[in-house]
Parts: C-alpha cells; sequence; structure tokens
C-alpha cells in the first residue's frame, strides 16, 4: 500500500509541475501576442523562476519547489505560478487546527504531513482584465488523503459575458465526472471567498473544493486533473478580448480599490497563507498573491 501511495504522490506532483509549464509558456504567449492596445509598446514579460525551500525545525530536507513571478509585462502586471512539494511534521498548531477543522484522529500521535500543489494568482495591467487564482493540490497524512482547489475570477469592472465565460467552461469540465459537483463547488467558492468585514465576496467566484475523496484516488486524480485542465480555457479568452480596451483614471482607480480587497482577504481569511507560514514555506512564495500596487479609501 506505501508503494501504491508513492506511486500515486509522484504522479499528483508530476502533474502539478505539468500544468505549470502550460500556464507559464500560455502566460509568456499572450505577452508576445499583444501587439495593440494599452502597454503593447513595452516589451513582452517573462517569467523569472527561482527555487524554493521549506524551514523544518530540525534542518532536515522538508522540500520546496519553484516560484515563478513576472512582473511589469504587457499583459500582466505582476503574476505568480508557484508549485510546492513539502513534507515532514506539523507543529502543534497545524496539528490542531488539522484536527479540529477535518475531524482527523491521531495527528499529535504521528504527526507526519505530504503535500503537493499549484498556485496561481494573476494582477493584470490592463483594469478591464479581471484578476484571478486559481489551485489544485494533494495532501497526505497517515491517517487520510485528500484533494482541493479550484479557481476564481476576481475582475475590478464586471462583465456579464466575461462571468459566463468562465463559469461555463468550469462546470463544461465538472459535469465530466459528477453534474453535482459544479452546482455543490460553485456554492462553496461563494461561501469560501466573502469577506465578512467588508460584507461582499471577493469577486465573481468560480469553483472551490477541499477535503476531496471519495476513497477512488484514480477517479479523483482524474477530477482533480480536469479543475486544472478548465483554467486555460476558461481564462485566456477574456484576456485576449479585454486587454485592447482603452481605460482612464476612473477604472485604474477601481482596480487599485479592489486589488486593497483582494490583499485584505488574503492576509486575514484564505487558509493557504496561514498554512504556509505556519508549516514554514518560503514567505515570499506564500505571499506571492499580493498585488503590486493597491489603495484603499
Amino acid at each position: 500500500m506505501s508503494e501504491q501511495m508513492d506511486s500515486q504522490k509522484s504522479r499528483a506532483s508530476a502533474w502539478f509541475r505539468e500544468l505549470r509549464d502550460q500556464i507559464v509558456a500560455a502566460f509568456e504567449g499572450l505577452e508576445d501576442s499583444h501587439s495593440q492596445g494599452p502597454f503593447s509598446d513595452m516589451a513582452p514579460g517573462r517569467f523569472a523562476v527561482s527555487e524554493t525551500k521549506r524551514a523544518s525545525a530540525d534542518g532536515s530536507d522538508a522540500g520546496g519547489g519553484l516560484m515563478s513571478v513576472m512582473r511589469g509585462g504587457r499583459v500582466f502586471e505582476k503574476v505568480g505560478v508557484n508549485i510546492s512539494t513539502v513534507y515532514g511534521e506539523l507543529g502543534a498548531r497545524a496539528q490542531a487546527a488539522m484536527a479540529a477543522r477535518k475531524g482527523i484522529p491521531g495527528m499529535k500521535d504521528d504527526p507526519r504531513f505530504w503535500a503537493s500543489g499549484i498556485s496561481l494568482v494573476a494582477h493584470m495591467q490592463n483594469p478591464h482584465c479581471p484578476a484571478v487564482h486559481m489551485n489544485t493540490r494533494m495532501f497526505w497524512t497517515p491517517h487520510a488523503w485528500w484533494f482541493g482547489g479550484g479557481s476564481d475570477l476576481n475582475p475590478c469592472l464586471e462583465y456579464d459575458e466575461d462571468t459566463g465565460h468562465f463559469h461555463g467552461v468550469q462546470k463544461a469540465h465538472c459535469d465530466r465526472h459528477d453534474p453535482e459537483h459544479y452546482p455543490r463547488f460553485k456554492a462553496w467558492a461563494d461561501e469560501y471567498f466573502y469577506v465578512p468585514h467588508r460584507k461582499r465576496a471577493r469577486g465573481v467566484g468560480g469553483i472551490f473544493l477541499d477535503d476531496y475523496h471519495s476513497g477512488d484516488w484514480e477517479a479523483d486524480f482524474a477530477f482533480i486533473q480536469d479543475v486544472g485542465k478548465a483554467f486555460l480555457p476558461a481564462f485566456v479568452p477574456l484576456i485576449e478580448k479585454r486587454r485592447v480596451d482603452a481605460f482612464g483614471e476612473a477604472e485604474k482607480d477601481a482596480q487599485l480599490v479592489h486589488r486593497g480587497l483582494y490583499a485584505e482577504y488574503n492576509l486575514v481569511y484564505d487558509r493557504g497563507t496561514k498554512f504556509g507560514l505556519e508549516t514554514g514555506h518560503d514567505a515570499n512564495a506564500v505571499l506571492m498573491s499580493l498585488p503590486p500596487l493597491a489603495k484603499w479609501v
């Protein structure tokens, strides 16, 4: 059983790397093809890639990953596409949170964990282009394994047809596995990406899932792959359409204010941010989701 799970872990980690490579290539392709409209006279952006390391309490190997960040491109003002595979033992706070939130017994007695995934956040130059977030991951402990992730759209200027397209692609990929997936995971995203202190949603939603475990690893892995595969066809056509739109100071101001909302959510509520910092992962990689510029009114 251990050998089978080791193979499954390797396959999941390899898939997240493959998805990362596809997205990085597609985003650099958007930079190259942007030949008219705002920012088209700038040099096309490129990702800077660096290795990340997770710090363990005793200095032993605890995994790491790749942080790929593009800044100041024609289309992307800042975008990060990170992958990581980390492992070791959860600290006391993370153990308690895991046991309480997921109802996993035995974490104190055997706190080992393994986690792998991809995380992406894009902040755009043109305020007509929506910001976006996507992540998928696999998590393992000796007591349970599960998948999680999703993607959600965060426009400062909302267009119903863009929202419809983004959700439509998500639904089509979910429907390949279960017609109940999309309504369930859309509702979960609406709940999860709500900002209580502002009494509003962070964006126009998408899908979100956690603790996804049917007992059939192959079927669950196929589904989480489709969650990742949905991202580019859901997002790229919106950018190709909106990146040429003209804008003025009012639109740019709306973008900066919306980024403030995004930053508030990620720093106050986001589970991934909290988990990454509590388990010793590279702080720059964890906080790459923050926008390059933002404002508060």
